[in-house]
């Protein structure tokens, strides 16, 4: 196998050749035919995350055929195509796990981050953290749905059923809520970098009422506030942006600190919340809802030796959408 494997933090991907890898009991090896880059991947290679396991192989959004299966594996057939997202394997009987909070396991493994991933030709995953994605025929266009789809979908559920949501950080995940959203028949109100009139315009594309810069007022009172972009200053003006009882929701795992404010903008029973990785349960959710919402994903391919120019372009913002490697 091929891959992409980062040595140590704040330096450059490699590409090695590595023996195929073998799966064990309870685990299937994958020939990855397509893998999304994330801003977890960014955080990750730029060392904002503590306890990497190095040297490791990133990548969390993989969309692939089974290739072998190990002992004990029988819900998933050969040459089935599946996804593998961040959250990789759980402990099972800890308090969240037995709570059906797994999302907040003590003793989890994440893909490409604490286990390789799938900035490569081959990957290993624990079978009951793959899902069967029968129907979805392009594994580029699904490869961004993984985990992108997968975070904005559950920071949507913690933001709540409110009919005017704002997005902050028009990216991969951003862009596929928003047509969720719209099917729903919400409204979505789009803030971006101050002057990105690239992303500004693609999100009315996708049905944004309004858009503008993070700084901007929005023109109504939100009912609540997703924050896709790992900027701590945002939660603030997310704060003033909604209304009272309204909720701002921090959807990465990693962010810049949060400045002080004063109490008055989070007086009147608002709230800021955290997501933190996913449930299995948050998965079949979604992927039956995006198909029904006809979410289309807007992508650009690059081959898995242009791993480190894709995480350059992610970086300076140099496309709409969601990159994706192609082995």
């Amino acid at each position: 196998m091929k891959a992409m494997v980062l040595n140590a933090p704040r330096t450059r991907l490699v590409l090695q050749e590595r023996p195929d890898p073998v799966p064990g009991a309870g685990q299937i090896c994958v020939r990855v035919e397509a893998c999304a880059v994330c801003r977890t991947d960014l955080h990750v290679v730029d060392g904002d995350l503590p306890d990497t396991r190095l040297p490791v192989i990133p990548g969390h959004e993989i969309v692939g055929r089974v290739v072998a299966r190990g002992e004990g594996v029988s819900t998933l057939d050969l040459d089935q195509r599946v996804g593998i997202p961040w959250l990789g394997h759980t402990c099972g009987h800890c308090e969240y796990c037995a709570g059906g909070r797994e999302n907040l396991c003590d003793k989890p493994l994440f893909t490409g981050y604490t286990r390789d991933g799938g900035f490569a030709t081959h990957v290993i995953a624990d079978a009951e953290f793959a899902f069967p994605l029968d129907g979805f025929d392009d594994p580029v266009a699904a490869a961004p749905l993984m985990c992108a789809g997968l975070i904005g979908w559950r920071s949507l559920k913690m933001a709540g059923d409110g009919g005017r949501i704002g997005l902050y950080g028009f990216g991969a995940a951003a862009h596929i809520l928003i047509q969720i959203l719209t099917w729903q028949g919400r409204a979505v109100y789009a803030f971006t970098r101050k002057g990105d009139e690239a992303a500004q315009s693609h999100a009315r594309s996708l049905g944004a009422v309004w858009a503008g810069a993070s700084e901007d007022s929005p023109p109504d009172e939100l009912d609540a506030a997703i924050l896709f972009a790992p900027v701590g200053d945002l939660v603030p003006l997310a704060l003033k942006a909604v209304k009272k009882g309204g909720r701002v929701v921090c959807g990465g795992i990693h962010m810049s600190d949060i400045p002080s404010f004063p109490y008055r903008i989070l007086w009147e029973e608002r709230q800021v919340v955290s997501v933190a990785n996913l449930t299995r349960a948050d998965a079949a959710e979604f992927l039956k809802i995006a198909p029904r919402a006809r979410v289309k994903t807007v992508t650009t391919p690059y081959l898995l030796e242009r791993a480190n120019e894709a995480l350059d372009d992610l970086r300076e913002g140099r496309f709409q959408g969601a990159a994706v490697l192609v082995p």
